[in-house]
């Protein structure tokens, strides 16, 4: 049995390839439908289960997050059952789902939890709008580059206070503001390819998440997921600043406070979570639960970022991963 660290993804990893990944008859799909039920929302599962993928539909913050929450629940217990894990993180969203996976929610606290944050984040977004816009930080061979990283400060800087830092995602910047903010940031960054993927893009459907213009929302749910029942952790959390909550030590008020406070308004910091995962628990393996396989790339940036057993570049990290060896672990493809 290897020992693992669980991440859990983001937003942006339920596409066209996701469909059909619910299995109808099972246990936490049923209840998941009958929570879902309570809140008079589209089934999950005719979701999942529709003939074709439809952005406006499948894309909206109360459809896919629960979506994403689901399965990202479903494999975490199947890799809990072959692994010992050593810690739970998550990219953004993934926070809510590190939440119950670790034990700190209940399965129906944590589903409540993500299903009310992403009604909050779709009122907030039609109140005040704004997104967030990609850009790398690296080059070709996933190695830092601080020319990127020195145009992407720059941009911040002359944004007039519109663009903020949202989300450090292994060599990629997230950025978030204002629709100003966006419009100043897709024109101040210059175009690049990675790969063969065009930069800088805006995320589709998202809003400004962790920046204060979201403190709005973190009000909203401090009052209306007031009676959600925070635990200590089974499993050791560590959260977007890098904070370990462990299962001796943790606080469930701290774990509330981050949740509804700091989650929501400052930036995420995805790359040091990885990082004390790394440092601090020695995983022999990242395992990566679906949907989607978002967090491969990104967890290949950081661990040659880290020089992690050597790995230098896009190519080393390529080479120590043919066939089913290597420290990252994709649930799915």
């Amino acid at each position: 049995m290897s020992r693992i660290a669980i991440l859990c993804p983001g937003r942006g990893s339920y596409t066209e390839r996701a469909l059909r990944s619910l299995p109808p008859d099972h246990p936490f799909v049923s209840r998941a439908e009958a929570l879902r039920e309570e809140y008079g929302l589209q089934s999950l599962v005719s979701l999942d289960h529709a003939p074709k993928f439809d952005q406006r539909l499948h894309l909206a913050p109360a459809n896919v997050s629960p979506l994403i929450w689901l399965v990202t629940m479903l494999d975490a217990a199947g890799a809990a059952k072959l692994h010992e894990v050593t810690c739970v993180t998550g990219n953004s969203m993934g926070w809510y789902t590190a939440l119950a996976v670790g034990g700190a929610l209940s399965f129906d606290d944590g589903f409540r939890l993500v299903q009310e944050m992403a009604i909050l984040q779709q009122e907030a977004a039609s109140e005040t709008g704004g997104g967030q816009v990609i850009y790398p930080t690296i080059d070709d061979e996933w190695r830092p580059d601080p020319e990127r990283r020195a145009t992407v400060a720059a941009a911040l800087a002359n944004s007039n206070g519109e663009a903020f830092p949202s989300i450090e995602l292994g060599g990629y910047a997230v950025l978030a503001g204002t629709e100003s903010g966006m419009t100043h940031l897709l024109r101040a960054l210059p175009s690049i390819k990675l790969g063969s993927t065009p930069y800088p893009f805006r995320l589709m459907q998202h809003g400004p998440y962790h920046t204060q213009l979201c403190a709005p929302v973190a009000a909203r749910a401090r009052e209306r997921l007031a009676k959600l029942e925070f635990h200590r952790p089974s499993m050791t959390l560590i959260d977007g600043r890098g904070v370990r909550h462990s299962p001796w030590s943790a606080s469930a008020q701290a774990l509330r406070d981050y949740t509804f406070g700091n989650q929501i308004v400052e930036p995420y910091d995805f790359s040091k979570s990885v990082r004390v995962a790394l440092r601090e628990h020695a995983p022999e393996h990242l395992v990566l639960p679906g949907p989607g396989n978002t967090l491969g790339g990104v967890c290949g940036q950081i661990l040659i970022a880290e020089g992690w057993h050597g790995l230098t570049s896009r190519t080393d990290f390529a080479k120590a991963h043919e066939g089913d060896s290597g420290i990252v672990l994709s649930m799915r493809r």
